[in-house]
């Protein structure tokens, strides 16, 4: 697989790669919140504050406000930390949120 990935990126612009990167992220970021909730055992029905068309749109959603995602993750009872991280230098993340 990893072949058939760099093959691709070899016929790709340097931008190219990073939109692609970009958008699989924030695919795999959809992805990722719906199995947390599914982890947890609960259904888009029994999220509190939302209802089940809500959910759905959210796991559906390539791009969410900071605030629904607060929300969402505190509906699951779970809390959200963002860290900085520096994308060429080794160096500590920072936090930044922790709620």
């Amino acid at each position: 697989m990893k072949d058939a990935i760099k093959m691709m990126e070899s016929a790709m612009s340097p931008e190219s790669i990073k939109r692609a990167r970009i958008k699989a992220e924030q695919e795999i970021f959809t992805l990722r919140l719906a199995k947390l909730r599914e982890e947890l055992n609960i259904k888009q029905l029994e999220m509190l504050h939302f209802n089940q068309s809500s959910v759905s749109k959210i796991e559906k959603r390539k791009d969410i406000k900071l605030s629904t995602l607060i929300d969402y993750l505190d509906s699951l009872g779970m809390g959200l930390e963002i860290r900085a991280c520096s994308k060429n230098a080794p160096m500590e993340d920072t936090l930044l949120l922790r709620i």
